[in-house]
């Protein structure tokens, strides 16, 4: 069996299929409510791509311009490479989330023989007002009702406070696991796998739990917080700390941004609340917001330097740099920006010459 820390590692090194024998719904993207589909009665499973791998039927599609990430994860979807996927949901989190929503719709219709999974976009939008929530609440509500269709089941208010207290415990035992890497107890590398490894809720939250009492290690190196692009594999962080870095934060939401922000109450209108102000992310926040928040993690993380790793074809986090760096250097934090990297990978020059 292993420990609590080995199974998470393994259940992220193996994270497709996923084992069950309940509707399995693959999601892409942040805002996917997941605590509606778990209230449905089935499994959601994040979609990752794959670094290194060929995309040349995903740019088929998309196209050579989007996210290199995202021409992954369309390849690995005509190739049937997640297992079974009963159904799809993109969030509208990204251009290149939407491009892969309309690509995969478009196919679905026009190549049936591919076998692709019905799709629906989750269109949640991120501004601070209350004709927002208002867009948001009908969303959620035509979202509720794809969802009944799909599994068949009522998602009652019951089922709905239930999959929230689920996810709120998840969100809480992910700020453990952030707070035992600020503790150089778990590398940057293990604890993505923990927060990333493809299990149901119930099931990840028990391992969880039990991670602080498993015999973890400590660490050391010079602490590295990362910005910028989202990172859906270890790869990037490997590379950092195999060159004597250790990663104890990052903003993007296949880490620390997943943990943020609990739902107020067991309630749909909760619900609709926390993924509108859920974030900030550089796609969607605007550049002050994404500056402080920033500077104000990677102090809380004892951070010595903050990478901005920027993959090509993802746009958003440049425009962030500058006041990220300028509010860092007001608490005494070098940055350092890394641009139009390969997916997967990161050009250390820059970083260690810093």
């Amino acid at each position: 069996m292993g420990t609590p820390l080995e199974r998470l590692l393994g259940h992220y090194a193996r994270r497709y299929p996923v084992a069950t024998d309940r509707l399995v719904i693959g999601c892409v993207g942040q805002d996917v409510p997941v605590e509606l589909v778990v209230a449905a009665g089935a499994v959601p499973v994040r979609l990752a791509g794959k670094p290194g791998a060929d995309v040349t039927a995903g740019e088929t599609y998309l196209g050579a311009g989007v996210d290199r990430c995202t021409r992954s994860v369309l390849t690995r979807l005509l190739a049937g490479e997640y297992g079974r996927l009963d159904r799809l949901l993109v969030s509208r989190d990204c251009e290149a989330s939407l491009r892969l929503f309309y690509a995969v719709r478009e196919l679905r219709r026009v190549e049936p023989e591919l076998g692709l999974p019905e799709t629906y976009l989750v269109d949640v939008l991120h501004l601070p007002h209350w004709t927002t929530t208002r867009y948001n609440r009908v969303r959620f509500g035509e979202l509720v009702t794809v969802l009944e269709r799909w599994t068949g089941a009522r998602l009652t208010e019951e089922a709905v406070a239930a999959a929230i207290g689920e996810y709120d415990e998840h969100r809480r035992l992910l700020r453990a696991v952030s707070a035992l890497r600020r503790g150089a107890r778990l590398t940057g590398v293990q604890a993505l796998a923990a927060f990333g490894a493809a299990l149901p809720v119930a099931e990840h939250n028990e391992l969880l739990r039990a991670l602080p009492a498993s015999g973890l290690g400590v660490y050391s190196g010079r602490r590295v917080f990362l910005t910028g692009s989202s990172h859906d594999n270890p790869d990037v962080y490997r590379a950092l700390e195999e060159a004597g870095f250790v990663v104890v934060g990052e903003d993007h939401d296949w880490g620390d941004l997943l943990a943020m922000r609990p739902v107020a109450a067991p309630t749909l209108d909760a619900l609709v609340e926390r993924y509108q102000y859920n974030g900030p992310t550089a796609a969607r926040a605007s550049i002050d917001d994404r500056a402080a928040n920033t500077a104000r993690a990677a102090v809380e993380c004892g951070a010595e330097l903050v990478v901005s790793y920027v993959r090509g074809n993802d746009d958003a986090p440049p425009w962030d740099f500058p006041a990220q760096a300028a509010a860092l250097r007001a608490h005494g934090i070098p940055a350092v920006l890394v641009d139009r990297q390969e997916y997967g990978e990161i050009d250390l020059a820059g970083v260690c010459g810093e």
